[in-house]
Order: C-alpha cells, then structure tokens, then sequence
C-alpha cells in the first residue's frame, strides 16, 4: 500500500518542463555535469560507482534503510523519471510520509531542476542497454 501512495504523490508533483521525457543520458554534456554532481553530492551515501551501502535491503540498527545502489542491481531503474525526481528534489519521506526512517534527505534547495535532472542522466547514463530499454518502456506506460 505504501509504495503505491509514494508512487501517486511522486506523480502529482510538478515536473519541470525539460523534465518531462526522459533523463537526458545521451547528452554528454549533462552526464559529465551529473557525474560532477553526483560526485559531490550522492557518493557518500550511494558510493563512488554507485553500488549502494552494503546489505542495503535490510534497515540498520537504527531502523533505516541503507542507501541503495543506482547501478544495474540496485532498483532505480524499476521507478519512473518523475518519481526519481520527486524523490530526489523533496527526499523519500516528503513522498512517503507517516513513520517511514529514511536518511534520504530532498536536494531541492542544493540542486536546481536542471541539476538533479543531470545526475538521474549521468546515474541513467551507466545503465546497460536492456536496462535503459526497460525504463524506457516504463516511463512510456506512465505517460499514456
């Protein structure tokens, strides 16, 4: 049930307009400012290869769920381009709400739409082809 109020709200949220078809990941230009970003901002949490914190299915001592991994065996790749935003802009909780524990906190007011929109290319950019194809497919879905 959580996960679909989380999807839902992600969906209401606005976009901004160079947001609303996919991450751009073929453009060099924003992966290399997203690989700079992402660098700065999201590699001590979810690594410097993007592989997560260990065993990040299970929450830690205190309760959270470590950060998870934005490579091919991570699940970032299973959620649509609005809801990565939403979920990078406001931060897992705005989404959630209620009890949820995350660490996951929103970039909103560190990153511009433009700058989280070049760390999801730059994330989206190391995907393999398969992978990139089926968020693709997902995020067409989504728009119909």
């Amino acid at each position: 049930m959580r996960a679909y109020v989380f999807a839902l709200f992600a969906l209401a949220l606005p976009m901004p307009a160079t947001a609303q078809g996919l991450f751009p990941y073929t453009d060099p230009t924003a992966v290399a400012l997203g690989e700079q970003l992402y660098a700065e901002t999201c590699a001590a949490c979810h690594g410097d290869n993007l592989e997560g914190e260990p065993n990040w299915r299970q929450p830690d001592d205190e309760g959270y769920l470590p950060a998870p991994p934005h490579d091919a065996t991570g699940h970032t790749w299973h959620h649509p381009d609005t809801q990565l935003f939403a979920i990078t802009k406001h931060g897992t909780a705005a989404l959630v709400g209620g009890d949820y524990k995350t660490r996951m906190t929103g970039f909103g007011d560190q990153l511009s739409d433009d700058e989280i929109l070049a760390v999801l290319a730059y994330i989206k950019s190391t995907w393999p082809a398969q992978i990139i194809a089926r968020h693709d497919r997902l995020n067409a879905a989504q728009d119909q």
